[in-house]
């Protein structure tokens, strides 16, 4: 038994010798002819998207102001993608925009600076009426040989008049099975700090203000409960981070299915309330100041915040003119919200060069734990707030999009070729009364 195995691993071995020097000997012949073995580019070209977008909305029950008032706001964003191949694996992707808006509900921040009378259904005109987001991403890629493997590394700023935010990651991907299957991971840190701004009028009765000897109710004088007096204190922690860890598994079922599964959690700590968001209780009595109702106080929330999703996503093609894209997830916090969303997309091909894409999504979630309308919060409650976005509701989305393909790319602007144009439509409807218009426009060159 002894002799059988020894001469097995000494013709195992010689075998695997022979096989190193010929796996050498092919090497060292494409390093003397510069012969490689083919490889595609992970990227032949650089790409360039251009986009852009229109958001509109109204509605009654503005988070400013407490809960009542005018939810106006309109928000116009421009961004360009540019994605280049350093090499046959390698690709970085440089992406920046900006975002102007103007929004009625948050120039109430101060009601008193617009020249008009101050209401909470009218919009005031000062400087908090209207901002400017921007952001710059970055992200580098990277495949291995067989295309098997792909990671990615990403980092993130983008600024606004009330906070900064800095952002890293990263994803790593695995394909099998001939490509038929893949698993991913990705985790990402964001970074932010608040430059808290408080309503106007609680800012006099911070640590070391004047109270109502302020110039404001001097000036305007209050009505209703003329001894106005909020417990109001400026918060101490103005950092916010948030931490997300994602898994999600891709499978071609057939010629015709494609499914995947996506687990996401969401961790943050911090100030994770809103600074000039007003509550008002049910037990102070209320004090005015033109038709504006004076804050009672700001929203408070609790430090922490775990979220959790999964969801998953079906395709089936249908024939080479319709695809169905279907879409579930469920979302729960710590905070008290589960929600469950479902969207459903039908691209239709007229030809070779335009697709049409009816869409629609519906939404609904419960509300958060602390979550009350105006003037039902009690003054003994650690956590309150009256925005909406924390309520219970339910919204539907319908959109409808086109997109033009031309793979010639024949038409060019300087040495990029035209390769796509998409447009898009959509309106949101919350049962809240909340209502949007969403339109989003999209260009993609090829370089030549």
């Amino acid at each position: 038994m002894s002799m059988r195995m020894t001469f097995q691993k000494i013709n195992c071995a010689s075998i695997l010798a022979v096989t190193l020097l010929v796996c050498l000997s092919a090497k060292a012949q494409q390093e003397e002819t510069g012969v490689q073995a083919y490889k595609k580019r992970v990227l032949e070209t650089t790409e360039v998207d251009l986009l852009s977008s229109y958001y509109g909305q109204d509605g009654n029950n503005a988070a400013v102001s407490g809960g009542v008032g005018t939810e106006e706001l309109t928000d116009a964003t421009a961004t360009i993608v540019v994605a280049i191949p350093l090499n046959d694996d390698d690709v970085l992707t440089i992406d920046g925009g900006v975002s102007a808006y103007t929004s009625a509900s948050s120039s109430n921040v101060d009601p008193f600076d617009g020249g008009r009378a101050a209401d909470p259904f009218v919009a005031s005109s000062g400087a908090s009426a209207s901002d400017l987001w921007s952001n710059l991403n970055g992200t580098f890629s990277h495949s291995a040989d067989d295309r098997n493997t792909i990671w990615t590394a990403k980092a993130s700023v983008a600024t606004e008049y009330d906070y900064f935010s800095i952002g890293f990651g990263g994803s790593y991907t695995r394909l099998f099975n001939k490509k038929n299957t893949e698993l991913s991971i990705k985790g990402n840190v964001y970074l932010d700090t608040w430059n808290a701004i408080y309503p106007m009028e609680l800012r006099p009765f911070a640590a070391g203000g004047d109270g109502l000897n302020n110039f404001l109710f001097t000036i305007y004088g209050v009505d209703g409960n003329p001894d106005y007096n909020p417990d109001f204190s400026k918060f101490d922690n103005e950092g916010r981070n948030s931490y997300s860890l994602g898994l999600n598994f891709s499978q071609i079922l057939s010629k015709k299915l494609q499914g995947s599964l996506a687990l996401d959690f969401v961790l943050q700590d911090g100030l994770l309330s809103t600074p000039f968001q007003r509550v008002y209780f049910s037990d102070v009595e209320d004090s005015f100041i033109e038709g504006f109702q004076l804050a009672d106080a700001i929203e408070q929330l609790p430090g922490t915040r775990f979220k959790v999703a999964a969801g998953g996503r079906l395709n089936y093609y249908i024939n080479e003119f319709l695809v169905l894209r279907s879409f579930y997830r469920y979302y729960h916090d710590d905070w008290g919200i589960n929600s469950h969303t479902l969207s459903l997309e039908v691209p239709v091909k007229l030809g070779s060069k335009f697709t049409v894409y009816p869409s629609y999504r519906f939404y609904s979630q419960t509300a958060a734990y602390y979550f009350a309308p105006y003037e039902t919060h009690l003054s003994t409650e650690e956590f309150y707030t009256s925005d909406y976005d924390l309520s219970k509701y339910i919204a539907n989305q319908f959109g409808v999009g086109v997109s033009y393909t031309d793979i010639f790319t024949k038409f060019h602007i300087w040495e990029l070729g035209l390769k796509s144009i998409d447009l898009k439509y959509q309106h949101y409807a919350r049962d809240t009364g909340l209502k949007a218009d969403i339109i989003t426009a999209g260009i993609k060159f090829v370089q030549d």
